[in-house]
């Protein structure tokens, strides 16, 4: 996909040693096609990381997009540096009266507070509530999953024993769900998080839709209103080290409970590199939601978003 991004952003030299195709704001304004106007507000603490690692794979399309990130007003991040922000983030008060034709919300740090606790949940909650009028298709990962699903429809997480950490093998509920075009009958997914969502909870209410599980990671991909809204509980977006550092940022802090990325290191051996097993199928996700639920279901007068009804 001819990814349109802002000049000088660090991910596009970092793609280009990939041979990810990514298109600048000159050369993209040069082809006469309405690229989709993807939102995203990128909640985790380092977001270079994160930018690259969602840009990755919104390019595996010959679809064009033209990306813009969102940061809060209520939350200074303490790991991105401030000119990075003010050179590439925009704040919601500039984007509220615009339409986007596909939004991603990203998880947070935030996992072990309640929700009513965490500073910046009242503008982030107007945001959920703000894109469901103003975005043809939302995708909502990790935090960001339990989140939106807590705000519109009161589901709670629960704590987990010991932290989720590793790569774990699902399944899908309905195999013939567009989302899934592609997918064999089992793929893996990383995840990484304290707390889980509760699947007999969450089919008490008819509007929601549990698309994939995993017997060890629990509830995976939920969707409502028709593929408006994706809820997904896992990182399918993390690159093949992400897991990796982690895992040695949590050591270096000398946190006692720190357990092997399970399913991750080849042989469970840290000084051996990952076996990547989920690359595939995150791109087929991220494919999907783009052409099925985004580019599909939009409307070419983005203005009319408003007006969608399920699809």
């Amino acid at each position: 996909m001819p990814v349109n991004l802002p000049d000088q952003l660090p991910a596009v030299e970092l793609l280009k040693k990939e041979n990810i195709f990514v298109m600048d704001d000159l050369r993209a304004s040069m082809q006469d096609i309405r690229p989709l106007k993807l939102l995203i507000l990128n909640l985790m603490p380092i977001k270079i990381t994160t930018e690259t690692d969602l840009i990755r794979l919104l390019s595996n399309s010959p679809l064009q997009v033209e990306i813009e990130f969102l940061g809060l007003t209520s939350h200074t991040p303490r790991n991105t540096p401030v000119e990075h922000l003010m050179s590439f983030y925009t704040t919601f008060s500039k984007v509220k009266n615009v339409c986007y034709d596909g939004m991603i919300i990203t998880g947070a740090p935030v996992e072990m507070l309640p929700f009513s606790e965490v500073t910046y949940w009242n503008e982030v909650t107007e945001i959920f509530d703000w894109a469901s009028t103003h975005v043809t298709s939302t995708f909502y990962i990790c935090w960001g999953a339990q989140a939106a699903l807590h705000h519109f429809y009161g589901i709670n997480k629960y704590p987990l024993d010991k932290k989720l950490f590793g790569v774990f093998r699902h399944t899908l509920n309905d195999p013939t769900f567009p989302l899934f075009r592609g997918f064999d009958d089992q793929f893996y997914a990383p995840h990484s998080r304290h707390t889980t969502l509760h699947a007999d909870e969450i089919r008490q209410h008819p509007q929601l839709n549990i698309l994939s599980e995993s017997e060890e990671a629990g509830v995976y991909i939920v969707s409502s209103r028709g593929g408006r809204e994706f809820y997904v509980t896992g990182h399918s977006e993390y690159s093949p080290l992400t897991l990796h550092n982690e895992y040695n940022r949590d050591k270096e802090k000398g946190m006692n409970d720190v357990a092997l990325p399970q399913n991750y290191y080849r042989n469970d051996d840290p000084s051996q590199p990952p076996l990547v097993q989920w690359r595939s199928h995150a791109n087929l996700l991220y494919i999907n939601w783009l052409n099925y639920f985004v580019y599909q279901a939009t409307p070419f007068n983005i203005e009319e978003i408003a007006q969608l009804g399920e699809l």
